[in-house]
């Protein structure tokens, strides 16, 4: 076999594990919308929340200091990490937890697929990326807003007096806390990515644990042991080693790559929903469900390449 051949085969090898990664992480993301949903009934959300960070906080200190880093010393670089903490962590997964307690698991993980259209707002509000916003992706944010309003409508409307809507509006909150996230993110490019993990993980860990005891006593509870396991796994899979594998994307894939699993998570959270809670959907809510991934799908995949040369002659990559 030649070199370039060689090459060529390492090279797709390395791509397809990447990929492999990728729906992983989807699949690992998807199913914390099930997990939550187990946790629930017996572990209140900012329990819940306090619980996940926490433990999720040591495991990612602990990597950072087996990898060698070493954390900040300057409060200004804590200040910025309590608000990444609260934007990344603290605030959408309080938002998410308790929302679930009032809809179902794959409609949450279907409506907190829509951070890449929120995304795309912000830019299209604030000027900035103004000239990337192609026609595509303004059709694309127009679905997914139909979808909401499609999977949202029939509550809305008829479930005036109850938590539902609300719920929903919560979930989608939290999907902005996630759009906002990553441009706040953007001052720690300096920073090793574990230690930005470890670092905005610990104060949201800060913020959760007093808020915690204050609201909901943890201490009286009575957890079940499946709400128990749920938990466990939520902040040892769920958020320590998917940050990982995350961080890991970020770097080969590239965040639009990366940010691609967003409906991949939000096709998993709904077949997992269905297959082991038993969940059901409307026909409306499918149809805004379909409508919500088409459009995420039409913000965030790139536009096939045209055909032709480039300036070099040489094919373009995206």
């Amino acid at each position: 076999m030649s070199t370039q051949a060689q090459q060529t085969t390492s090279g797709q090898t390395t791509l397809a594990f990447e990929v492999g990664l990728l729906l992983l992480l989807a699949l690992i993301w998807g199913s914390s919308f099930t997990l939550i949903k187990v946790a629930i009934p017996s572990i209140p959300p900012v329990t819940m929340v306090a619980a996940r960070v926490t433990i999720a906080a040591i495991l990612l200190l602990l990597i950072a200091r087996a990898q060698g880093h070493a954390l900040p010393r300057r409060g200004s670089v804590w200040a910025a990490f309590l608000v990444q903490g609260l934007l990344q962590s603290a605030l959408p997964f309080t938002l998410i937890s308790w929302g679930e307690a009032h809809i179902a698991s794959g409609l949450a993980g279907v409506l907190n697929a829509t951070p890449p259209m929120f995304v795309l707002a912000i830019a299209m509000t604030t000027g900035r990326g103004r000239q990337t916003v192609s026609g595509r992706k303004i059709i694309g944010v127009a679905l997914g807003l139909a979808g909401v309003a499609v999977t949202m409508g029939a509550d809305a409307l008829s479930g005036i007096g109850t938590t539902a809507p609300l719920a929903q509006a919560a979930v989608l909150c939290a999907s902005l806390c996630y759009a906002v996230a990553p441009i706040w993110g953007q001052r720690f490019s300096g920073l090793p990515a574990i230690v930005t993990a470890a670092g905005a993980m610990s104060c949201a860990a800060v913020l959760m644990l007093p808020a915690a005891a204050a609201l909901e006593r943890p201490w009286a509870l009575a957890p079940t042991a499946q709400a128990i396991i749920a938990v466990l796994s939520l902040a040892v899979i769920c958020t320590a080693l998917a940050m990982v594998i995350y961080f890991r994307l970020i770097r080969t894939l590239g965040p639009l790559g990366t940010t691609s699993g967003s409906y991949l998570r939000a096709g998993f959270a709904v077949a997992l929903g269905t297959a082991l809670l038993g969940e059901s959907f409307t026909w409306s809510s499918l149809a805004g469900m379909a409508l919500i991934l088409a459009g995420v799908v039409a913000v965030t995949v790139p536009a096939p390449a045209r055909t032709g040369k480039t300036a070099t002659g040489a094919p373009s990559r995206n």
